[in-house]
């Protein structure tokens, strides 16, 4: 009985203790939560700096700093029309109701501007990526084929765009969305480039304007 009385004496102590523990000031936009990667608990959230988030474990790498909303669309485009308006970095999918989905993207960098219209004329999951050429002229350590999965640049999804070589996919870089970055693909987290792709079928209008 004595042994017994210790043990729930020093389980008593432990819990006031860890409940006594102090929780640092949360930062804004950020959740205080366990990592099971690290098993330590952290400020967590949108809000990462960027050299923080090119460590995120995976399981945070679907998370976009602009959310995902459904907003009012007035402009002349019908319904299930993809519009990428590469000077606002975002992309619009028109419900033909009034409304619209809209989603941060990256877009192409300085050099790498596109504009134009045409269709979505493949979807693929959890694609392959193969470089173009002058990507490999460019960056000769790029492998000349990467299968698909999560650590793969094209992300969950993408939807090849005619027969460019350009791409709606998605990526494990969150924190490049909103951003000018890519070389001309258009970028989103696998969470809302599963969300769009799901709504888009073969043969869907694009229209990219800046």
């Amino acid at each position: 009985m004595r042994k017994l009385a210790f043990f729930a004496a020093i389980l008593s102590l432990g819990c006031s203790l860890a409940s006594a523990a102090p929780v640092p000031a949360q930062p804004e936009g950020r959740v205080w939560a366990f990592d099971p990667v690290t098993f330590r608990y952290k400020w967590s959230g949108s809000g990462w700096p960027a050299p923080f988030l090119r460590r995120a474990p995976r399981f945070q790498r679907s998370m976009s700093p602009v959310p995902r909303e459904t907003v009012a669309y007035a402009g002349p485009h019908r319904a299930n029309t993809i519009v990428v308006d590469t000077s606002e970095r975002r992309l619009y999918f028109v419900l033909g109701d009034g409304t619209a989905i809209k989603y941060g993207v990256g877009v192409g960098r300085e050099g790498f501007e596109w504009h134009g219209t045409n269709k979505i004329t493949r979807k693929a999951e959890w694609p392959g990526w193969t470089p173009p050429p002058a990507m490999r002229k460019r960056k000769p350590e790029l492998p000349a084929y990467m299968p698909g999965g999560p650590d793969n640049p094209l992300g969950a999804r993408a939807m090849y765009i005619g027969s460019t070589y350009y791409r709606i996919h998605g990526s494990n870089e969150p924190w490049t969305i909103g951003q000018a970055v890519s070389s001309g693909c258009i970028r989103m987290v696998n969470d809302d480039v599963t969300h769009l792709y799901d709504q888009v079928k073969v043969g869907t209008r694009v229209v990219v304007q800046n």
